[in-house]
């Protein structure tokens, strides 16, 4: 079979399409360094808005608050998202099914500001106090869907037959399970749990009608300071936290590749 050139064209076309998506990031990190408090003029490189930042109790306080809730409700969104995908992909003939599904993967297509304002009347119904768990709680739902249509995906590529000779050697279902499916669903767990840390860092408009007083997180924070002007620490913010998640996102692919090799290697026996 010939092998297909790649023309100029299409050479072209993926240089653009990247450089229109990563230039304005490569942009913002270098002026992260600049030593000018404005922000569309050059003054050299400098460390001055790192250390605004740390030095900025109320940011520092947003982005440990964004930290803590992205991942609390991704740990929570894991696994309830996991559970869901086993019973969607195991339990194909229960009552309610095409219910459950549908209820579970709403929050895909649902916009966020519907999203929010119902998780606000919900709280303000109950007469919940606004804070840590309300944004939390939002968060989870938001992400439990993404996780869901991991694993499930997952589980749906798995040969069931492997799970069938572990009974048939004389584990029970749960025991099956544990012991053949989940070391081999384990890479789609932690790259839902990469997911849902990642899209609860990021959210802003949920988090704006859950959060209270005292609980802003760091998006929110950073809302309310560029209404007034984008400032040079905003930059060094912004940078801080693509660090954050290119360090998260090189972890989880290496913890995804060494629990992928345990799972092949141990699904033999």
């Amino acid at each position: 079979m010939a092998r297909r050139r790649v023309s100029r064209f299409n050479i072209a076309s993926l240089t653009l399409g990247l450089a229109f998506l990563y230039l304005p990031i490569v942009i913002l990190v270098i002026y992260s360094f600049n030593a000018s408090r404005l922000v569309t003029v050059w003054g050299g490189w400098s460390l001055t808005w790192y250390r605004e930042f740390f030095n900025d109790s109320a940011m520092i306080e947003a982005a440990w608050m964004s930290l803590t809730v992205g991942a609390t409700s991704a740990t929570i969104a894991t696994v309830l998202g996991t559970l869901a995908a086993v019973a969607l992909s195991r339990g194909e003939g229960f009552r309610g099914r095409t219910l459950f599904s549908g209820m579970l993967y709403s929050p895909l297509v649902m916009p966020e500001v519907i999203t929010g304002l119902s998780l606000l009347l919900l709280f303000v119904a109950i007469n919940a106090e606004r804070g840590f768990w309300t944004v939390t709680i939002a968060h989870t739902t938001l992400t439990m869907c993404f996780v869901a249509v991991v694993v499930q995906s997952r589980l749906g590529s798995l040969d069931r037959s492997l799970e069938e000779a572990a009974m048939d050697l004389g584990c029970d279902p749960a025991r099956a399970f544990l012991m053949v499916t989940l070391p081999l669903i384990i890479p789609a767990i932690v790259a839902g749990w990469m997911l849902a840390f990642t899209l609860s860092l990021d959210d802003l408009v949920i988090a704006s009608f859950t959060t209270g007083p005292g609980s802003a997180t760091l998006p929110i924070r950073i809302y309310s300071e560029v209404r007034l002007g984008v400032k040079p620490e905003i930059n060094a913010i912004c940078t801080l936290v693509i660090a954050l998640i290119a360090v998260v996102i090189v972890v989880a692919s290496f913890a995804s590749k060494l629990a992928n090799a345990r799972g092949e290697s141990a699904a033999p026996l």
